[in-house]
């Protein structure tokens, strides 16, 4: 009977794999796994991913082959094509992570466990640093560049002309200088 399969149309043999035959399935694969792979690889230009949505879709027809109808389907061909369309939409709409190229470096520009821990020693020592400043310099600082206000704004805070907040502003700066290299 093995060389009959060949000879029986796609409706036929829907019905022996409904009864459980598999050389009846392994003729309706041969038959049409090309055709469809073709269909799959057009929406996915993956040889991979095509081949597999085709083998999915097989796989679905052998577990619930009961989902063809004859009375309902006019022929196999164009019931199976909606399932694999079907298929590779559904593999489109899935997220799935970018290939990288191989030529790319992998660079990893995040701070070390070291860097951060430096960084935030020398904010320490500079906040240690500005608490010491007089107290004239260090509200111009801390108004200018903790608080945002412009130079005129923080002269108008603290009652002094422009060019005095400048003054301060300049001579904080210089000696926060100093005092860092002291560190670094």
């Amino acid at each position: 009977m093995a060389a009959g399969w060949a000879e029986k149309d796609d409706q036929e043999l829907l019905a022996f794999i409904q009864e459980g035959s598999h050389p009846a399935f392994a003729e309706l694969v041969q038959r049409h796994t090309q055709r469809f792979y073709r269909l799959a690889f057009r929406y996915v230009q993956s040889r991979e991913t095509a081949e597999d949505l085709v083998q999915d879709a097989f796989l679905r027809l052998w577990e619930n082959s009961a989902s063809w109808q004859p009375q309902r389907n006019s022929q196999f061909t164009t019931w199976f094509y909606r399932i694999v369309v079907n298929l590779c939409l559904d593999w489109q709409k899935k997220k799935r992570p970018v290939p990288l190229d191989e030529d790319l470096p992998l660079v990893d520009e995040r701070e070390t466990a070291d860097e951060v821990m430096a960084r935030i020693q020398e904010q320490r020592l500079l906040e240690k640093e500005i608490a010491s400043l007089p107290e004239r310099q260090r509200t111009a600082l801390n108004l200018c560049f903790d608080e945002g206000l412009s130079n005129r704004e923080a002269a108008a805070v603290m009652g002094v002309n422009l060019k005095a907040l400048q003054s301060l502003i300049m001579r904080a700066k210089t000696t926060l200088k100093e005092r860092m290299k002291a560190y670094l």
